[in-house]
């Protein structure tokens, strides 16, 4: 794939929204707090426990948070009773964008996300309406320095991973979604912690975004989606060339 890819894309401004802790601790919290919820508090028998945890980790948050919002979710202590959602739409370019979230009003959450779409050149669509435009996949990303490329594939293949893309930034491992902690493990036990191990959306293909007025206003969007303390993930289907991310400063 030529230029940049949507995973760099997401990756590239990343680094300006890291800046934004407090609210990078809220999001993890609550997934935190849900996933401790949704099963066992124990992250060895709590595969998304687990990876909340790793998630945390890589944002530096302290262990004492971390343990606390644990109990919180183990203990029901949280007041809050959040549930899982998911919205689809189109953006500016008819590039497909996929928002997940967790929310404890589902009627706040979907005026918000609605709202983002409209004022920024897209629209929501119904349950559905892009996803078949994406393959729910097991992704599993370490940093490049963790191991040559070619190291990488033989271990992943022997996993049981279905690819591995690597780069200078990191390498990203795609499994079956009811492969992931079977993959995870037998990736840990040789290299370690990954940066992350989560249930993902892959574009089955790309739309280029040429345009650098619709580029900006595709950026706008999906910054105010990531923005929203209850949205937790956001994935969209499109390309953008290295010169149009060098205009936009990426």
């Amino acid at each position: 794939m030529a230029g940049h890819s949507q995973f760099k894309n997401i990756m590239h401004r990343k680094g300006a929204q890291d800046a934004k802790r407090a609210k990078v601790f809220t999001k993890l919290i609550r997934e935190l707090t849900v996933s401790a919820r949704s099963g066992l508090p124990d992250p060895a028998a709590n595969p998304r426990l687990r990876a909340a945890i790793m998630a945390a980790r890589n944002a530096n948050m302290p262990k004492d948070t971390i343990d606390r919002a644990i109990k919180r979710g183990a203990g029901g202590e949280d007041g809050a009773n959040y549930e899982e959602v998911r919205y689809e739409g189109y953006g500016p370019g008819s590039v497909a964008i996929i928002v997940e979230g967790l929310t404890d009003n589902r009627n706040r959450t979907a005026s918000e996300v609605r709202s983002a779409f409209t004022k920024n050149g897209g629209a929501m669509g119904e349950s559905n309406s892009v996803s078949f435009m994406f393959d729910r996949v097991g992704a599993i990303r370490y940093p490049a320095s963790t191991a040559s490329g070619d190291a990488m594939f033989e271990a992943a293949l022997e996993a049981g991973a279905d690819n591995v893309e690597s780069d200078d930034e990191a390498h990203e491992v795609t499994c079956a979604p009811d492969g992931l902690g079977a993959v995870r493990e037998a990736l840990e036990a040789v290299f370690g912690s990954p940066e992350y191990a989560r249930l993902d959306w892959k574009p089955q293909t790309t739309v280029p975004v040429g345009d650098e007025d619709t580029a900006k206003l595709l950026m706008k969007l999906l910054d105010i989606l990531e923005d929203n303390d209850d949205v937790q993930r956001v994935q969209a289907n499109f390309e953008m060339s290295d010169e149009i991310m060098e205009k936009l400063g990426g």
